[in-house]
């Protein structure tokens, strides 16, 4: 029904955007691997609803799966409900019926039938037109997210690995065993090869004798080789993959998976060339392997959407988005932050996304998978770390465990956020007489880790007054570099009129095109790479430097050649082309100069 989606963001700031905004018709993305937070949500919800709360304890068997499948079916019960109600309202009285379609696109059929209902003076034909839109009444998909890196064994009481037991594998079979229909799961992250494994013996994801998917797969990527290796992975199972979302590199909240220096405008480009070719050869390849399975083969290719997300802010950039590149959908992410109607964020950290600027979100070494993560400055997350560390106390008290890792110091792998290993890690780097400056830079590498399982579930605790996990209230929050553009806090209605080009929501002037936002952000992680590279250099790091330079030197190149070849609008236009000139220039001035101070070992 709209042509945006949310995206999934952190652990509790979507943990319950379906029960917000699905009846609207707007499809949005829950995490559902922090099952201690699930079990909180279906509690308040079920108390919520006044009906019987029934525990599921962490002794009974395959507990993750079953928090989460019950939850799941809550949540799609909740909306079905809040759909039935809403197609009873009476028209014209400002309910929720009136704002389903109000905040339809203005080029839509339903919102041009809406108005057309409004306006007529005809009492039979009102009454026609208005049976005829509530029928066409239907709740936004209700997805899920799996970070699939996120992946722990879990061992029974004798110690050993209880098989399908892993965390991803618990939570893709809570979310197969859900009543969610038309419903989509979100893989991001990259391969697990035991997630597919398990996925190829599921029945919930083959399509029905229409050739229709109940439970559909997509794949969150960083470009098109991803898409084309893990839709060939799934494909050979017998699993098609449904959407690929395309997510900006570094111009995204949450966890950063920077490409080699690719933009997002060339990725989007070699979609729009070779989707049909990728659905040609998924398809040959997924008929082959439900043949060989025994399964009745699909006489056409199923659809496979593309979509993009990371850095939107503008009408006119979702507009180019989907009329240029031919995605199906954008993703709006961190914007919805500032939409308490849509997302579940405490007060504090709520008044504190609406001050942020450029120097309060940052690419962080904060997450202990060791990938980059954006990080806003001044959460309580942040100043509970710093105080930690004054004492003397370093690290958290890792009681989830989602992101233990490191088996540096121990046999069975630990987190490096965690006490445990700060302290054991500092220990170690005191013994190794380091000099000075190198150890202050391993040390805030060390002492930079936070607990994230926590801190990225507190909000929705603090928000509706649930028991703290373990009695630790800290809240971090990891808003893409777009916060630093909104600073109002808006109704749901708002937003949309923004996304859609009705009326704006005021942004910062000084705001960059998506797209040269990202190339400034891969600038700043060029600059980085080279930095690094003065102190443990060697043939093959000067030559990714190159390659990530001359990919990024390609893009710039991309977009001059697309500039001159689209019809955009003069301001819009001139804004692009003076954004791009002035990173094309610093780009060469930052490599020229830092580059010839590297000597190749």
């Amino acid at each position: 029904m709209h042509s945006f989606h949310i995206p999934v963001m952190g652990l509790a700031y979507t943990i319950d955007t379906p029960v917000k905004v699905a009846r609207f018709g707007i499809s949005s993305v829950m995490s559902i691997i922090e099952d201690n937070l699930i079990e909180k949500m279906r509690g308040y919800y079920y108390h919520l609803k006044k009906e019987n709360y029934y525990p599921i304890s962490s002794k009974e068997a395959d507990y993750r799966a079953k928090r989460i499948t019950d939850y799941l079916n809550l949540v799609q019960r909740m909306v079905s409900e809040q759909i039935e109600q809403l197609k009873k309202q009476p028209f014209g009285e400002s309910l929720e019926i009136d704002k389903y379609f109000e905040m339809q696109p203005g080029s839509s059929w339903l919102y041009r039938v809406y108005r057309q209902m409004t306006t007529t003076t005809e009492p039979q034909k009102k009454e026609q037109l208005s049976q005829w839109l509530r029928r066409q009444i239907v709740a936004g998909s209700i997805d899920v997210n799996i970070m699939t890196k996120l992946d722990r064994n879990t061992k029974d009481v004798n110690g050993n690995v209880i098989e399908n037991g892993s965390d991803a594998v618990t939570a893709l079979r809570g979310y197969a065993k859900s009543t969610l229909s038309h419903s989509s799961v979100v893989l991001s992250a990259g391969l697990n090869l035991r997630l597919f494994n398990y996925m190829e013996t599921l029945s919930a994801f083959d399509a029905d004798t229409n050739g229709v998917f109940d439970k559909k797969i997509i794949i969150k990527v960083s470009d098109f080789r991803s898409a084309y290796v893990q839709g060939k992975m799934l494909a050979k199972k017998g699993l098609w993959v449904s959407e690929f979302r395309i997510e900006s590199g570094l111009n995204c909240g949450g966890h950063a998976f920077a490409t080699d220096g690719y933009l997002i405008g060339p990725i989007l480009e070699e979609f729009k060339l070779k989707r049909q070719e990728l659905i040609r050869e998924l398809f040959n390849l997924y008929n082959q392997a439900l043949h060989t399975k025994g399964k009745r083969q699909l006489p056409y290719a199923p659809s496979i959407h593309i979509s993009v997300q990371g850095g939107i802010g503008t009408a006119d950039e979702d507009q180019f988005l989907r009329s240029y590149y031919g995605v199906n959908s954008t993703g709006w992410g961190t914007p919805f932050l500032l939409v308490p109607e849509a997302t579940t964020v405490d007060d504090s950290t709520l008044n504190l996304l609406s001050r942020a600027t450029e120097q309060d979100v940052f690419l962080s070494k904060n997450s202990p998978l060791g990938i980059r993560f954006h990080y806003l400055k001044g959460t309580s997350g942040e100043l509970e770390k710093f105080e930690r560390i004054k004492k003397g106390k370093p690290g958290s008290p890792c009681t989830e465990k989602y992101l233990v890792s490191n088996t540096e110091f121990t046999t069975e792998p630990i987190c490096t956020a965690s006490h445990t290993y700060q302290k054991k890690k500092l220990e170690q780097l005191h013994s190794l007489n380091l000099p000075e400056e190198e150890f202050q830079r391993q040390k805030k590498d060390v002492l930079d880790k936070e607990c994230l399982c926590i801190g990225l579930s507190n909000a929705a605790i603090k928000k509706y007054e649930l028991k703290p996990i373990k009695k630790l209230e800290s809240v971090d929050i990891c808003p893409g570099p777009n916060i630093a553009y909104f600073s109002k806090i808006v109704s749901l209605k708002e937003m949309l009129d923004h996304i859609y080009g009705k009326v704006g929501i005021p942004t910062d002037p000084k705001r960059p095109n998506m797209f040269v936002k990202e190339l400034s952000l891969y600038i700043d992680y060029l600059v980085e790479l080279i930095e690094k590279t003065h102190k443990t250099f060697d043939e093959k790091a000067v030559k990714y430097v190159q390659n990530v330079y001359q990919n990024i030197s390609n893009g710039i190149l991309y977009y001059r050649e697309l500039i001159a070849g689209v019809d955009f609008k003069n301001e819009l236009k001139n804004r692009i082309r003076n954004g791009i000139d002035l990173a094309e220039k610093r780009l060469h001035q930052e490599y020229e100069i830092m580059m010839p101070k590297v000597e190749v070992s």
